[in-house]
């Protein structure tokens, strides 16, 4: 597969990388949604959560945990934070590689309702 994301993890363009480790990369979005939008990536090749197969949900799990050390790690944790996953057109994924978004630094409003 050949993503942005992809091209990301193979340092073939350039991003603020937050975290990383042998599973997961992190970087911070190039349109924050919040002052604090970053987005974990898996390094294995998912495109939505609907390819996610049984065996591979250690995936997701791995991406929520990474997160939610970050928040610990830079502070925002105890005030709040919330993390998001798009899965297809409808539900506003727009990288077909799946990712999961930490949004945090404000007060963060509704979300969810049609536009």
């Amino acid at each position: 597969m050949t993503t942005i994301f992809h091209k990301i993890i193979r340092r073939e363009i350039p991003a603020d990388i937050v975290y990383e480790d042998d599973d997961i990369i992190a970087f911070r979005d190039i349109a924050p949604q919040a002052p604090v939008h970053v987005l974990f990536v898996p390094k294995t090749d998912v495109a939505t959560l609907n390819d996610l197969r049984e065996e591979q949900a250690a995936v997701v799990g791995r991406l929520a945990f990474a997160a939610a050390r970050y928040a610990k790690e830079q502070g925002f944790a105890e005030d709040g934070y919330r993390i998001v996953m798009n899965c297809n057109e409808h539900g506003g994924q727009t990288v077909f590689q799946i990712h999961l978004h930490l949004l945090a630094g404000a007060q963060l409003g509704r979300f969810g309702t049609p536009g």
